[in-house]
């Protein structure tokens, strides 16, 4: 189960809002390019692949076949439909693949939705071959600062919420049971938007964001006031998140 319902208006708002544009992911491209070593007919396995934007960059980018599984029928309902991705229902713990069928798996801010790591780990060695790469987008709560970042500095109750993810020793522990170890780890930026693209679309967000939507009225209108601050001060500098790539074969 998902730390929040993705229903509907959920997925809706998550869409309009959550997505990272294209152009300001040239550092993630080049970093999966480098550790995934792309070839045609390779297979990589989105798992929780929300509305399916990295499932389409990968095919864009790198000429891969994707199969995006997705567990909410409102988010998997937004994937793109075309050649060379598929879309199933499931979960990292039930993921509906052969053993040993995909090249690479791909788990993208999600890991903190999952109930049992070490139960999803096994899944996911399951359907890979041998040596493949598990590839993991995430910020850890044990990382300097993950917290203090764009947009989430102008909202620091959220570490309220993040604080509870997944630290980055406990995930590698839970792979490591699985037999997938720790191979590389890579801080990347993103660039996302401007303070002032970001109070326009802040209400949104709210709804999409597991950490945003467990603040208070009070803590949200506080923060806001911090957005109208920066936007005063610099607000149409598009800004930069930084988060981990975590690589385990």
């Amino acid at each position: 189960m998902a730390r929040i319902s993705y229903d509907d208006q959920t997925a809706t708002a998550y869409k309009a809002v959550r997505e990272v544009p294209r152009d300001g992911l040239d550092a993630w491209r080049e970093a999966v390019r480098r550790h995934l070593e792309p070839a045609p007919g390779m297979t990589v396995v989105d798992i929780g692949a929300g509305t399916g934007a990295f499932s389409a960059h990968f095919g864009d980018w790198f000429g891969v076949d994707v199969v995006a599984v997705e567990p909410s029928a409102s988010m998997r309902s937004r994937i793109p439909r075309r050649p060379g991705i598929r879309v199933l229902e499931g979960d990292a713990a039930h993921i509906p693949l052969p053993d040993d069928s995909a090249d690479a798996a791909w788990m993208s801010l999600m890991i903190h939705h999952i109930p049992d790591l070490e139960a999803a780990a096994r899944e996911v060695r399951r359907v890979l071959r041998p040596g493949a790469p598990v590839l993991i987008r995430q910020a850890y709560p044990d990382r300097p600062d993950r917290e203090r970042t764009f947009p989430w500095e102008f909202f620091p109750e959220t570490a309220r919420t993040t604080g509870t993810f997944p630290t980055l020793e406990a995930t590698c522990r839970a792979f490591a049971a699985a037999g997938l170890h720790r191979d590389a780890l890579e801080p990347l930026p993103e660039v996302l938007m401007s303070p002032a693209q970001f109070l326009d679309r802040v209400d949104v967000f709210r709804r999409s964001d597991t950490s945003m939507r467990d603040l208070t009225d009070a803590e949200f209108e506080q923060g806001r006031v911090r957005l109208r601050r920066a936007v005063e001060e610099s607000g149409h500098t598009p800004r930069s998140n930084w988060l981990d790539l975590l690589i385990l074969r």
